[in-house]
């Protein structure tokens, strides 16, 4: 067993040895000419004298759907490791992408957020767990609360594919895919062995407590893990001690994994993970935001929010004439959003049930074409179906009644698809990516308390091309275009019949998917001191789902409105990171992204596009004076942003005048006397900066000190 560098504590088969980082010898030219030129990247810091084998190459799967180094695919891909994950003290999943490469971070409300990938959000981004779609029918196209239910102790590594990835993972993959994978147990010997993890932190911002326990067993050929989770957090204290009230909320986690190797080809893995947030307030709505001098809601709290997710997987790793390597999953997700709301001034409280399950279906395989390339090929299904009922409760005199539920009870939506993937190494220096998918989506959505429903089937084909191109053996030129598509969901099509706002929405059964095409381009570059890329990139959002008025009126005189493709959105922008080891005690890191959006409406009108991220990145070092000690301190920031849309103009959450710039610095301290226990010390926002990130609807934490203790046994 052992510590990462500073923080939780990381398995490691029994009896490995630790490896060691390459020593360093006198840096080169190219490298004083790549950091000149700004190829001062990002994304996380490398742990000198952790046990990351080749902190330099780091292994990501998501983006070709084999293990692959990040340096050798063309693809844009971020990777947030598992020594860097050691490092934090995360309050959701989220707040571990928090300054990486591409990736922006909004916060609705503390317990939710969600990240922002190349200016795309919500819906707009594949979400995924261990291969399986955490993305679901009722996701909405906006910020949303669902990454958020995941156990932000349970995380092993997280990847981040950049860019249109509908080839390998199908619709929602238009802004990219976020991919989390959780820990596997894996032991060495024929002997029984044992571990138990103790995590704790305290937060003095939230007065937050924060409790994790693993304990796991096993030998070679068998392995089993348990966990359990608890955290606590009190009202926010921002920056200058402003505390925001409505901001406090809890969560409880359990997880538990079987990995069975049956023989040396075969290897099957079962898997429960449960997340709940018994009562979550919505902050934005119980305060008054700009624009407003009384708050939307008196009464607004996801009660439950929660994720039930159980998965099979089966492994067989022998060549034969068709593969390689086969693989099958199963699973099945469970996810709960009822609500209990009840607006400003009014007596009438909602209590919403809804949740969806979603089954999956999803079989892959790899062929290793000798030193030609690598295909990879596969076939999925998913099947989503839709609860939801809501009951309406006059607080005055106790009388209820059932009222039109927020999706149609009964909707279902299925996908079948199929695809395949090619890397062709075209000489010494030039790597060829390109594949395509074919898939097919059947919605239906129930008349149930609305008396109107409809069926729509949508069929797409995505493709993709990639290069990279070896201009030195340090230094590659990358490229790649791609097409990506989004369905329209249960979300976008279920809320048919009366609407807020004296409408009625009919259906539309000529809704098209949106689609995008993205280009991108750069550099990346890596040696064993330093690793670096700038890449640049534009996108065509077309065919956005928009709803608009028919110009027709219903028999009670409500306006008939209906969603449609109308809008299109252009998006440019440049990711730029590096990382660099001075030492065997000494790293840099750092990162900067830029995003620009405008959007075309139906009439010919161009305006900012939604929720744009401002300039942002950040910039660090970690420093290991003695082999127990570490230290790290970095900087946040973000620029401001006053390219607003109108719908940010009209968002309570979004300053009118523009969101303020920022800048945060930060620091963090460990130390592991043996491989039994370690300490940690956060200190974070040590100026007290007042802020807000933009499109969130709450300020960031002020200063806020964690301390930490692991214990392993």
């Amino acid at each position: 067993m052992s510590f990462g560098p500073a923080g939780r504590f990381r398995h490691r088969k029994a009896g490995a040895a630790r490896p060691s980082l390459p020593s360093c010898r006198p840096g080169g030219i190219a490298h004083i000419r790549l950091i000149a030129l700004g190829l001062w990247a990002i994304s996380r810091p490398a742990a000198a004298g952790s046990d990351e084998a080749t902190w330099m190459d780091t292994i990501q799967i998501t983006a070709s759907r084999a293990p692959l180094g990040s340096f050798d695919v063309p693809t844009a891909v971020t990777s947030v490791s598992s020594a860097e994950i050691e490092r934090q003290v995360p309050q959701i999943v989220p707040d571990l992408l928090r300054g990486q490469t591409g990736v922006y971070v909004q916060e609705t409300t503390p317990g939710q957020g969600i990240p922002i990938v190349r200016g795309l959000k919500g819906s707009e981004v594949l979400y995924l767990v261990d291969g399986m779609r955490l993305s679901n029918a009722i996701f909405r196209n906006a910020p949303n609360q669902y990454m958020a239910l995941l156990d932000p102790f349970n995380v092993d590594r997280i990847e981040v594919v950049r860019g249109a990835s509908s080839t390998l993972y199908g619709g929602d993959a238009m802004g990219g895919v976020v991919q989390v994978f959780t820990p596997v147990p894996r032991f060495s010997g024929s002997a029984w062995q044992s571990r138990t993890v103790f995590n704790n932190s305290y937060g003095s911002a939230e007065n937050a407590y924060q409790t994790h326990l693993t304990m796991s067993g096993g030998r070679d050929d068998l392995a089993v893990t348990g966990s359990f989770g608890y955290q606590n957090f009190g009202d926010r204290i921002a920056g200058g001690g402003d505390r925001q009230r409505h901001t406090g909320f809890e969560s409880w986690a359990g997880n538990a994994k079987l990995l069975y190797h049956p023989g040396d080809a075969h290897e099957l893995l079962f898997d429960m993970q449960f997340f709940s947030q018994p009562e979550t307030p919505r902050y934005d709505e119980l305060v008054p935001g700009y624009g407003q001098t009384e708050p939307s809601s008196a009464v607004f709290s996801f009660e439950p929010n929660e994720r039930l997710f159980f998965h099979g997987r089966y492994r067989y790793s022998r060549a034969t004439a068709l593969f390689d390597a086969l693989e099958f999953h199963v699973a099945h997700q469970r996810i709960t959003d009822d609500r209990r709301t009840r607006d400003y001034g009014s007596s009438r409280e909602a209590r919403e049930r809804n949740a969806s399950l979603l089954t999956g279906i999803t079989a892959q395989a790899t062929l290793e074409q000798d030193s030609l390339g690598k295909l990879v090929y596969g076939l999925e299904f998913y099947h989503d179906e839709v609860a939801s009922s809501r009951v309406d409760t006059d607080i005055g005199t106790g009388t209820s009644s059932t009222a039109t539920s927020r999706f149609p009870d009964g909707s279902t939506m299925d996908s079948v698809a199929v695809y395949g993937h090619e890397t062709l190494y075209l000489g010494e220096r030039l790597q060829l990516q390109f594949g395509s998918r074919y898939s097919h989506y059947h919605t239906v959505l129930e008349a149930a308390d609305r008396g109107v429903g409809a069926k729509l089937d949508h069929h797409d084909v995505t493709g993709n091309v990639g290069l990279s191109y070896a201009l030195l053996d340090e230094l590659k030129f990358v490229a790649n275009f791609g097409r990506g598509f989004r369905p329209p969901n249960i979300f976008d099509l279920g809320t048919l019949g009366p609407r807020p706002g004296n409408r009625y929405n009919i259906a539309n059964p000529d809704l098209k998917p949106e689609t995008i095409l993205t280009w991108d381009f750069g550099f990346k570059f890596q040696n064993p001191w330093l690793q670096a890329e700038a890449i640049g990139y534009v996108s065509d959002f077309r065919d956005k789902i928009t709803s608009v008025l028919t110009g027709e009126t219903t028999s009670d005189g409500r306006n008939v409105i209906q969603n449609r493709n109308i809008n299109r959105v252009e998006l440019h922008g440049a990711e730029v990171g590096a990382r660099y080891r001075l030492d065997d005690r000494l790293a840099l890191y750092g990162s900067l992204n830029y995003t620009f959006g405008e959007e075309t409406f139906g009439d010919g009108d161009a305006l900012p596009a939604d929720r744009i991220p401002p300039l942002n990145g950040r910039f660090g070092v970690y420093f290991r004076p003695w082999p127990a000690v570490w230290v790290e301190t970095f900087c946040r920031f973000a620029d401001r942003q006053n390219h607003l849309s109108g719908r940010d103009l009209d968002d309570p959450r979004i300053n009118p005048n523009g969101t303020p710039g920022w800048a945060t610095l930060n620091l963090r301290a460990g130390w592991q006397p043996n491989r039994h226990w370690a300490l940690q010390l956060d200190l974070e926002n040590m100026l007290d900066k007042n802020y807000r990130e933009h499109g969130s609807g709450v300020d960031a934490r002020g200063v806020n000190l964690i301390a930490s203790v692991r214990l392993a046994l």
